[in-house]
């Protein structure tokens, strides 16, 4: 089996001009032999960012979707990929990246460390660094995104992605949520509230540890299949937001047009994502957006 594809817009828009999107992209994206032509390729992830390392994300979807359910992926942490040549011949677009991009750049990619113990030696000094966060999407890829889930494709959103929704109307709209923040790591449980869908039947509930992710979600109650809870009652709050509670929507699922969505919670560490249960979760709901169950 040959390793996912990770392309740069420049090769992937002259493939798409030299020889045509549909037969290009599928040969560049296949994770196995290339794509029969005239058939979309499977999956394009838009994965990883500053805070969310774009290899624990690709290893933990490799394993889970690829190797172990023989699907085709291009793994990419370039935004700029996001566009409607690219989105169009593929049956599904994975997000997991919070949308933030640092262009006056940044002294370390963690914000977890002890700056006593981690002090920066330059000779000559080094010029002051503006870390101050942009978002990158604009106005078109936002509509991008919608069109493709509005004329049939699907979207599957993780963790962090719903930071995006407060700067794209379109975004948020397919989504279906606003985040209002998170909790530090700590143990959460996913707890199923509708075991009847296809995508959680025969999954149990399951406890991660990681950041509990809050958010306002926006769509029919009845779409929501999962909740994170935090066990101990602990609660989480916002000045802008007020008190969210111990409990929030963790994962949802609906039809959107011609197309469907899904979004889950959980993703910040691979061992969240390769928990057993969450592993079933997964596969479901690939299948389920796939259209193969």
């Amino acid at each position: 089996m040959k390793n996912p594809a990770c392309i740069s817009r420049r090769s992937a828009v002259r493939r798409i001009g030299s020889i045509g999107a549909a037969s290009a992209l599928g040969a560049i994206v296949s994770a196995r032999p290339a794509t029969a032509p005239g058939r979309k390729a499977d999956a394009f992830a838009l994965i990883g960012d500053r805070f969310h390392n774009f290899d624990y994300i690709r290893t933990a979807l490799t394993r889970t979707l690829v190797k172990e359910s023989g699907i085709t992926v291009t793994f990419t942490p370039d935004y700029t990929l996001l566009i409607p040549e690219i989105l169009k011949v593929h049956r599904l677009l994975i997000m997991l990246c919070d949308g933030l991009v640092f262009p006056g750049g940044y002294t370390t990619p963690y914000v977890f460390y002890d700056p006593e113990k981690m002090k920066i030696t330059s000779d000559p000094p080094l010029p002051e660094f503006d870390e101050k966060a942009e978002m990158w999407i604009t106005r078109e890829q936002g509509k991008a995104i919608r069109l493709f889930v509005e004329e049939g494709g699907s979207a599957w959103f993780f963790h962090n992605a719903s930071y995006i929704s407060e700067a794209n109307r379109d975004f948020r709209d397919v989504e279906g949520a606003l985040f209002t923040g998170h909790t530090p790591f700590r143990p959460y449980k996913m707890k199923i509230v509708n075991p009847d869908h296809p995508i959680t039947r025969g999954v149990k509930d399951f406890v991660v540890t990681e950041e509990q992710h809050y958010l306002i979600y926006d769509k029919d109650p009845k779409s929501v299949l999962v909740r994170s809870i935090n066990e101990e009652g602990l609660e989480y709050s916002t000045p802008q937001h007020g008190n969210q509670g111990a409990t929030c929507e963790a994962c949802w699922a609906y039809d959107y047009g011609r197309g469907r969505v899904c979004f889950m919670a959980p993703g910040h560490t691979i061992p969240s994502l390769w928990n057993p249960e969450y592993v079933k979760l997964q596969k479901n709901a690939l299948r389920w957006l796939l259209r193969q169950s």
